[in-house]
């Protein structure tokens, strides 16, 4: 088949079920696939990103340097933008939303563009330096891996659906390899439109575990987040509990910020679309060797800031700096995420309330706990995860599994879960539903626009 079977051409062909044991192998195999693509894809981003290196030891710093790193970066932004644009136009973003519009059958998972595009196009924006996570193409990818597995093998919406939410998993998995954080990022992320079944619920496990092998046999590409934290006093959970409010509203800062960027490129480039991933790369390119630490997804960034104990106006720089970072570089219409950029922010606001409150108890005589900013830089990255995500769950395990900190489990459940309660109750949604329902009413579609009380149950007994 030159193209995907679309959603209507499904129900006409002639598809077909097959057995559980069946449908846990192909599984399997679409999330090792999804594991080695991933991680191919991240060692190639890694090792083109050293291009300002490269360029500082050969021009050293100077007006040479920062035009030529202005050209580099704008070709390379440019040549994603265009790209993307005229080959797979689904492709641009974190590619999130498109899966679950696959899942509601509102999209199709054209693999056979997506896959180059969402590869190709994304180490040419990613390698610049531009603001944004790897995890979106590889969440991407391995859906586009597992809608290849479902069209080759002709299987039924079920199980074509179960690869779709399989190599999504996957794609997390080989983002960061945390495979429980990915398992639960299916489950509590589309809640809405996959339907769980024992069968579904056992494949997604399959290909995140799957996924994270064969992200070790290429070289175990995920970050090393690894934080020295310690247990806090259970005292301070209030504590946590007031920097999950101010995550909550920052989170709903940030989603709206998102969408007003979205709107505000469209309008202003409308006649020149191409304007401005020329501009936006060309900044990129400059800070990517005047200044490293506010370009690039940041992950690899994370442990450096922690140790650093840096100061209250340099922190405060950092979390300007990344905020405004993705702002600009969401909208450029290329593959990206928004993971680690998130991550990376939530860690500098962190870092930055917890350097205030260690301020404000020297003034007063309680003893002020080891390693306390580390743990309000975890508990952080978790808060914001849940309050511009939508998933405390996933907040909770992602970030545990991502930094060790164990100890902290219960302050960083407070954060997330009071971050998700506020920026519901400022009327914050999901970004993921948001940008969705965005893509589709520029198409002139208007989606059914779900709500938390009207979610369909996960009912992973309700099929066999």
């Amino acid at each position: 088949m030159s193209e995907q079977v679309s959603a209507a051409g499904r129900e006409e062909a002639k598809l077909r079920s097959i057995p559980a044991s069946w449908l846990y192998w192909i599984a399997g195999i679409c999330g090792f696939a999804t594991g080695i693509v991933g991680a191919v894809f991240h060692l190639a981003v890694d090792t083109l990103f050293q291009w300002p290196l490269w360029l500082i030891e050969k021009l050293d710093f100077g007006p040479l340097a920062i035009a030529a790193a202005a050209g580099i970066g704008a070709a390379g932004v440019l040549l994603a933008y265009l790209l993307t644009r005229y080959v797979a136009p689904e492709a641009a973003g974190s590619g999130v939303p498109e899966v679950e519009g696959a899942l509601q059958g509102l999209r199709a998972v054209r693999w056979q563009r997506v896959l180059p595009v969402k590869f190709v196009g994304g180490l040419l924006a990613l390698s610049t330096g531009l603001v944004a996570g790897r995890e979106g193409p590889t969440i991407h990818m391995g859906a586009a891996i597992g809608a290849f597995l479902g069209d080759r093998l002709r299987l039924a919406q079920p199980e074509f659906h179960t690869l779709l939410a399989s190599g999504a998993a996957a794609g997390l998995a080989a983002a960061f390899n945390a495979p429980l954080a990915a398992v639960l990022f299916v489950i509590e992320e589309t809640r809405r439109e996959f339907t769980y079944t024992f069968r579904s619920y056992v494949s997604v496990i399959a290909a995140s575990a799957a996924s994270a092998f064969g992200m070790e046999l290429v070289g175990g590409t995920a970050p090393t987040l690894r934080i020295v934290t310690s247990a806090l006093p259970l005292l301070m959970l209030p504590v946590f509990m007031l920097l999950g409010v101010a995550l909550g509203v920052l989170g709903e800062l940030f989603n709206r910020g998102i969408l007003l960027a979205l709107d505000a490129r469209a309008a202003a480039f409308k006649r020149a679309p191409f304007v401005y991933p020329i501009l936006v790369g060309a900044a990129v390119g400059v800070l990517a060797i005047a200044m490293p630490v506010a370009v690039g997804g940041g992950e690899m960034l994370i442990p450096g800031l922690v140790q650093a104990n840096l100061p209250l106006k340099i922190l405060l720089m950092i979390a300007v700096l990344r905020f405004v970072g993705t702002m600009a570089s969401y909208p450029v219409g290329v593959p990206a995420g928004i993971f680690s950029p998130l991550l990376t922010l939530a860690t500098a606001v962190g870092l930055l309330a917890g350097a205030l409150l260690e301020v404000g108890m020297a003034h007063t005589s309680l003893p002020i706990p080891p390693l306390l900013t580390a743990g309000f830089a975890v508990a952080a990255m978790g808060g914001l995860f849940s309050g511009t995500i939508r998933a405390p769950l996933v907040g909770v395990v992602l970030v545990v599994e991502l930094t060790g900190s164990y100890e902290l489990i219960l302050p960083i459940m407070v954060t997330c879960v009071t971050a998700h309660v506020v920026a519901q109750a400022v009327g914050g949604r999901p970004i993921y539903e948001v940008l969705l329902e965005r893509s589709m009413r520029l198409e002139g579609h208007a989606p059914r626009r779900p709500s938390d009380e009207t979610s369909s149950p996960v009912g992973i007994d309700k099929a066999p």
